[in-house]
């Protein structure tokens, strides 16, 4: 029976910066569903905020509290804000290069909802790349791709390990500590800027063993995004592009958002969206745009490269051209509920940190980049508990059960198609009591068919998400209930 010390689910950047913090001697494998760089850390673009000393804490602490609608834990706000110069400084001592200026200083971008510019970035607009790529070369244990987990093994309130694919044949892997980094729950929607790995499989693993999900009508759509592409995944346009100058404008130009907010393209991303998507609703068959128009075209093309070639490549000249958006699901910011030290609540060796976690950091709406810093703080938070505590000497049970050939049926691609469907249309930005309704009951009439695993573990997750949603009856931060006939 092989074993470790600490298994890490996901290769992100939670999963990777909790795997720095490992010691080399302690026997340690990082797994991930494909190739290591599928994941959301890759295609993040803005940055990575940091607070910029000690007088921005309470800044930061109320910035991330007001977007997140005051439904945060104040405790863990200020944990993220205080963390994040310590985080920082250890990123720049070991080496990751951030965009500086010509004279060697660090650059800044302000994003919507932030008070000042405190956002570091990589490459432009390739932070998520660039980090995910030095984490990978730091990392000193080993990392296995194609792995596929499909089951916690949990006896007794202790979790022993997983069973999963790899190379697609089943396999059980043990260890003393389990980190889940799994990501979010993007794969559920229609329109959504995650990897295509993102399919929220080990949330729907704790719906079935009883572990406490927290905040999951919460889930959090991005305001500008291209969504008329063949793929699953939409491309996302940063909320640096914003945050630099760019306008949100109708057919004609206007820029309504400042009839929603007064901080027009600066205000939440919740409130961004719910005006584009209220706005195209009201004027069916308008676009809406995002303008690059007031931008000098070097300064463009040197701080969104990556942007910029992506959408030469469809026909795009920027910042000359503007191009159409719409808001496309983006964060879980709900998840498996965690302590302050990442542990799930009632499993010993359990520890969930990053998208995957409720931290309480959130609230109801996270604010812009600070995901990236969060899958830092809680990994490194994580791996502090584990290395401070006694090593589990205890036996470890066997498990017999296995679902290792029953991970696909026939007809699951067309269920999972239209629970993605089903989940943009009344599990979205604007939701109803009748849509949300209608939406437990399409779910679990899916859940009673022959189906795969897989697809039961997501149809556990769209159900969390629906009966949460359902259960809270007024409007909060990004979940959004419309009362009465629908405008």
């Amino acid at each position: 029976m092989e074993k470790y010390d600490v298994l890490i689910i996901g290769a992100g950047i939670a999963g990777l910066y909790a795997a720095m913090n490992l010691p080399k001697s302690k026997k340690v494998l990082v797994v991930c569903k494909d190739i290591p760089w599928e994941c959301n850390t890759f295609y993040a673009q803005g940055g990575i905020v940091t607070a910029m000393g000690e007088n921005d804490i309470p800044v930061h602490v109320h910035d991330t509290m007001e977007a997140g609608a005051f439904h945060n834990s104040p405790e863990a706000v200020e944990l993220l804000s205080r963390t994040s110069m310590e985080t920082t400084a250890d990123l720049l001592a070991r080496g990751m290069e951030f965009d500086r200026d010509d004279e060697g200083n660090l650059l800044y971008t302000k994003e919507a909802a932030h008070s000042v510019a405190r956002i570091l970035h990589a490459g432009g607009d390739a932070t998520g790349r660039y980090m995910h790529y030095f984490m990978m070369s730091q990392n000193p244990h080993a990392l296995q791709k194609n792995t596929l987990v499909y089951d916690l093994l949990i006896e007794e309130g202790r979790c022993y390990g997983v069973k999963a694919t790899v190379n697609y044949q089943p396999t059980t892997i043990y260890a003393d500590d389990v980190i889940i980094a799994s990501g979010g729950v993007g794969s559920l929607y229609e329109y959504n800027t995650n990897s295509r790995t993102v399919s929220a499989d080990i949330h729907g693993i704790c719906v079935e063993k009883g572990i406490e999900l927290a905040d999951m009508e919460m889930m959090q759509f991005h305001p500008t995004v291209f969504v008329k592409t063949a793929y699953a995944r939409k491309l996302l346009l940063t909320e640096a592009l914003r945050g630099e100058g760019a306008h949100v404008v109708d057919e004609r130009g206007r820029r309504f958002l400042f009839d929603y907010d007064e901080r027009g393209e600066l205000a939440s991303r919740d409130i961004v969206s719910r005006a584009i998507f209220h706005h195209k609703r009201k004027h069916k068959g308008e676009e809406v745009y995002l303008d690059f128009s007031m931008f000098d075209k070097e300064f463009f093309h040197n701080r969104f490269p990556n942007i910029t070639r992506t959408f030469d490549t469809l026909g795009y000249s920027f910042p000359r051209d503007r191009v159409p958006i719409s808001p496309a699901f983006h964060y879980a910011v709900g998840g498996i509920k965690s302590d302050l030290h990442g542990r799930v609540i009632g499993i010993d060796g359990l520890y969930v940190i990053g998208e995957a976690a409720s931290s309480g950091v959130h609230g109801a709406n996270r604010l812009a980049s600070n995901s990236l810093l969060e899958g830092m703080v809680f990994g490194k938070r994580a791996v502090d508990h584990i290395l401070s505590k006694e090593q589990f000497d205890g036996k470890t049970p066997r498990f017999d059960k296995d679902y290792g050939n029953i991970l696909h049926k026939e007809n699951d691609k067309s269920y999972k198609e239209k629970l993605r469907r089903i989940m943009w249309d009344d599990i979205g930005i604007i939701r109803t009591k009748e849509g949300l309704q209608q939406a437990k009951n399409l779910i679990y009439d899916m859940k009673n068919r022959e189906i795969g695993r897989l697809l039961s573990l997501r149809l556990n997750t769209a159900s969390a998400i629906v009966e949460a949603a359902l259960d809270r009856d007024e409007s909060l931060g990004t979940h959004y209930i419309e009362k009465g006939p629908q405008a």
